[in-house]
């Protein structure tokens, strides 16, 4: 799969949650075990994984630096970021993008 542009990310519309991380990084790997039953409460919310690395752009372009980062944006605006979420981090961010 392609890695979305920042520009396409930015002209998404709803609510979307991007995920950057590495598939041999171990905060990742365990957060790959809680998130899928957070998003089950959140069905409206798009979400998307990021294999990041060093010099990708579209992670620099938000500074991520550690990972897992979470990014929740409606309509291509950032409502809140986090890195190395607890669920409750998670929730929040997830409340954040779907509030009417």
């Amino acid at each position: 799969m392609t890695e979305p542009t920042r520009s396409d990310i930015d002209s998404t519309s709803g609510p979307l949650l991007l995920e950057f991380g590495a598939s041999w990084c171990p905060h990742c790997r365990a957060l790959d075990r809680r998130l899928p039953a957070l998003l089950e409460r959140f069905p409206g919310v798009v979400h998307q994984k990021v294999e990041d690395g060093p010099g990708l752009p579209l992670g620099r372009s938000f500074g991520v630096k550690l990972w897992p980062t979470l990014v929740f944006l409606r309509d291509g605006r950032v409502l809140a970021q986090v890195s190395r979420p607890d669920d409750d981090q998670v929730l929040e961010g997830l409340i954040a993008i779907t509030a009417p």
